[in-house]
Protein backbone atom coordinates (compact mmCIF):
# COMPACT_ATOMS: atom_id res chain seq x y z
CA UNK A 1 0.00 0.00 0.00
CA UNK A 2 1.52 3.45 -0.88
CA UNK A 3 1.87 6.35 1.34
CA UNK A 4 -1.64 9.09 1.36
CA UNK A 5 -0.71 11.88 -1.39
CA UNK A 6 -2.51 15.14 -1.32
CA UNK A 7 -3.95 15.83 -4.91
CA UNK A 8 -5.04 18.91 -6.45
CA UNK A 9 -8.55 18.81 -7.61
CA UNK A 10 -9.42 19.98 -11.04
CA UNK A 11 -12.71 21.48 -12.90
CA UNK A 12 -11.13 19.58 -16.30
CA UNK A 13 -13.46 18.21 -18.20
CA UNK A 14 -13.38 14.36 -17.07
CA UNK A 15 -11.00 14.78 -14.50
CA UNK A 16 -12.47 12.71 -11.49
CA UNK A 17 -11.12 12.30 -7.73
CA UNK A 18 -8.93 9.03 -6.99
CA UNK A 19 -10.59 6.41 -5.19
CA UNK A 20 -9.27 6.38 -1.64
CA UNK A 21 -9.66 10.38 -1.64
CA UNK A 22 -10.92 12.47 0.53
CA UNK A 23 -11.88 16.29 0.08
CA UNK A 24 -10.46 18.75 2.25
CA UNK A 25 -11.82 21.80 1.32
CA UNK A 26 -14.23 24.67 2.67
CA UNK A 27 -16.70 24.49 3.42
CA UNK A 28 -16.39 20.63 4.22
CA UNK A 29 -15.11 19.57 7.76
CA UNK A 30 -11.58 19.70 7.15
CA UNK A 31 -11.29 22.80 5.54
CA UNK A 32 -9.13 25.58 6.30
CA UNK A 33 -10.81 28.67 8.07
CA UNK A 34 -8.29 30.79 7.48
CA UNK A 35 -8.46 32.22 4.00
CA UNK A 36 -4.91 32.66 1.61
CA UNK A 37 -6.41 35.53 -0.83
CA UNK A 38 -7.45 38.15 0.38
CA UNK A 39 -6.67 37.15 4.23
CA UNK A 40 -3.88 35.61 5.92
CA UNK A 41 -1.56 34.72 3.10
CA UNK A 42 -0.76 31.15 2.58
CA UNK A 43 2.18 30.46 4.77
CA UNK A 44 0.29 32.07 7.54
CA UNK A 45 -3.15 30.29 6.91
CA UNK A 46 -1.30 26.94 6.24
CA UNK A 47 0.83 27.78 9.91
CA UNK A 48 -2.70 28.67 11.71
CA UNK A 49 -3.95 25.50 10.56
CA UNK A 50 -1.26 23.56 12.05
CA UNK A 51 -1.44 25.33 15.33
CA UNK A 52 -5.37 24.52 15.32
CA UNK A 53 -4.46 20.71 14.97
CA UNK A 54 -1.90 21.19 17.93
CA UNK A 55 -5.70 21.05 19.80
CA UNK A 56 -4.64 24.02 22.31
CA UNK A 57 -3.93 27.96 22.19
CA UNK A 58 -0.98 29.58 22.46
CA UNK A 59 -1.14 33.93 22.90
CA UNK A 60 2.59 33.53 20.99
CA UNK A 61 0.89 32.33 17.82
CA UNK A 62 -0.25 35.50 17.86
CA UNK A 63 1.26 37.88 19.22
CA UNK A 64 2.71 39.84 16.19
CA UNK A 65 -1.29 40.72 15.16
CA UNK A 66 -3.34 43.42 16.26
CA UNK A 67 -5.64 42.78 19.17
CA UNK A 68 -8.75 42.38 15.86
CA UNK A 69 -7.12 39.40 14.41
CA UNK A 70 -5.68 37.73 17.01
CA UNK A 71 -9.10 38.40 18.51
CA UNK A 72 -10.70 36.32 15.31
CA UNK A 73 -8.07 34.03 14.97
CA UNK A 74 -8.77 32.64 18.58
CA UNK A 75 -12.55 33.06 17.24
CA UNK A 76 -12.44 31.30 14.53
CA UNK A 77 -9.89 28.61 16.36
CA UNK A 78 -12.52 28.09 18.60
CA UNK A 79 -15.73 27.70 16.37
CA UNK A 80 -13.76 25.17 14.20
CA UNK A 81 -13.39 22.74 17.36
CA UNK A 82 -17.13 23.17 17.97
CA UNK A 83 -17.94 22.52 14.54
CA UNK A 84 -16.20 19.05 14.64
CA UNK A 85 -17.01 17.81 18.82
CA UNK A 86 -15.45 16.77 21.77
CA UNK A 87 -12.06 15.28 21.60
CA UNK A 88 -8.37 16.04 20.02
CA UNK A 89 -7.81 16.83 16.25
CA UNK A 90 -5.51 14.19 15.94
CA UNK A 91 -8.58 11.90 17.33
CA UNK A 92 -10.82 13.12 14.49
CA UNK A 93 -8.46 13.08 11.74
CA UNK A 94 -8.22 8.92 12.40
CA UNK A 95 -11.19 9.23 9.53
CA UNK A 96 -8.62 10.40 7.04
CA UNK A 97 -5.87 7.68 8.01
CA UNK A 98 -4.48 6.19 5.06
CA UNK A 99 -6.65 8.09 2.36
CA UNK A 100 -5.23 10.78 -0.12
CA UNK A 101 -6.55 14.13 0.99
CA UNK A 102 -7.39 16.58 -2.00
CA UNK A 103 -7.24 20.56 -2.47
CA UNK A 104 -7.15 23.21 -4.87
CA UNK A 105 -4.27 24.39 -3.53
CA UNK A 106 -1.22 24.32 -6.37
CA UNK A 107 1.16 20.96 -5.73
CA UNK A 108 4.43 23.10 -5.01
CA UNK A 109 2.95 25.06 -2.57
CA UNK A 110 1.86 25.01 1.29
CA UNK A 111 -1.21 23.89 2.03
CA UNK A 112 -3.71 22.54 4.99
CA UNK A 113 -3.84 19.23 3.62
CA UNK A 114 -0.42 18.64 4.05
CA UNK A 115 -0.56 18.98 7.57
CA UNK A 116 -4.05 17.22 7.78
CA UNK A 117 -1.40 14.46 5.91
CA UNK A 118 0.81 14.14 8.97
CA UNK A 119 -1.28 14.01 11.61
CA UNK A 120 -3.97 11.13 9.91
CA UNK A 121 -1.16 9.09 9.02
CA UNK A 122 1.80 9.44 12.23
CA UNK A 123 5.44 8.39 11.24
CA UNK A 124 6.96 8.97 14.69
CA UNK A 125 5.52 7.18 17.96
CA UNK A 126 7.65 7.03 21.11
CA UNK A 127 8.51 3.33 22.66
CA UNK A 128 5.33 3.83 24.63
CA UNK A 129 3.06 3.87 21.38
CA UNK A 130 1.90 7.21 21.87
CA UNK A 131 2.06 9.53 18.76
CA UNK A 132 4.78 12.11 18.64
CA UNK A 133 3.59 15.64 17.97
CA UNK A 134 6.63 17.90 18.43
CA UNK A 135 4.74 21.01 17.64
CA UNK A 136 2.91 20.32 21.00
CA UNK A 137 5.67 18.72 23.09
CA UNK A 138 9.46 17.23 22.57
CA UNK A 139 8.31 14.50 24.82
CA UNK A 140 5.18 11.97 25.24
CA UNK A 141 2.10 14.45 26.30
CA UNK A 142 0.49 11.64 27.38
CA UNK A 143 3.05 9.63 29.49
CA UNK A 144 5.63 11.70 29.43
CA UNK A 145 8.36 9.84 27.78
CA UNK A 146 10.72 11.77 27.04
CA UNK A 147 11.55 12.71 23.40
CA UNK A 148 15.03 10.43 23.18
CA UNK A 149 13.33 7.53 22.67
CA UNK A 150 11.30 7.55 19.65
CA UNK A 151 10.77 4.40 17.94
CA UNK A 152 13.13 3.63 14.69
Amino acid sequence: MSEPVRIQLSRKKGWRMPDNTVSVTRPGRWGNPFPVEPGWGRQRAVQLYRHMLSGGWSPAWVEDLIDEDAETVYTTMQAWRRRLGRGHPRDWARDLRGKNLACWCPLDQACHADALLEIANPRDRFTCGHLRVPEVSPGCIVCATPKESPEP
